[in-house]
């Protein structure tokens, strides 16, 4: 049994009896010593941006440079993101309108971007979900992507990202991104 399901049973007894809780008296010594690993407290309270959007952004001049163009190849903005950030999230950070309507999750191709070719060719292979999701992208080129699947590293420094010129959103065309 889970230790999710374990504690669940718990909450659940302790709500019908009335009476508080004390979850450290019911888990192992050595469950309550992994707690204390960081790495481990982190990857239980999820991304930064999932912690209440205490996304803390690089200073001026210290961060990777992402440029974003329009299908034109007018520069919209650059912005400066920290290593591991996906294009997707710093997108709708700084209001590009860059749609994601699956919110990341490889099930559409809203957030496609095409990518400077030298900068394309540093990115891991996409992933077979990606791969579907791109061959329904709306003018889709050999160094198209979708923007949530690339995370940001220092080899990216000075990446370009293009917007291709529409989305196909099978969910609702037409509706807009917002900040969640």
């Amino acid at each position: 049994m889970s230790s999710f399901r374990i504690l669940r049973s718990i909450r659940m007894s302790a709500a019908v009896h009335d009476r508080p809780i004390h979850l450290l008296d019911h888990w192992t010594r050595s469950n309550s010593q992994k707690l204390g690993n960081p790495s481990l407290r982190s990857w239980l309270h999820g991304s930064q941006i999932q912690r209440h959007g205490n996304v803390t952004r690089p200073d001026p001049g210290t961060g990777i440079k992402l440029h974003f163009k329009d299908s034109k190849g007018n520069l919209l903005k650059t912005i400066e993101a920290n290593e591991g950030d996906d294009i997707l999230s710093l997108a709708h950070e700084h209001d590009i309108d860059l749609e994601g309507a699956c919110e990341g999750s490889v099930a559409c191709s809203t957030c496609h971007v095409v990518l400077s070719p030298e900068h394309y060719d540093l990115l891991p292979e996409p992933s077979d979900d990606e791969n579907d999701m791109l061959d329904m992208a709306f003018g889709l080129t050999d160094t198209s992507r979708l923007g949530c699947q690339v995370h940001m590293t220092r080899e990216l420094d000075e990446m370009t990202a293009t917007l291709p010129s529409a989305t196909r959103n099978m969910f609702v065309d037409g509706k807009k991104p917002t900040h969640h």
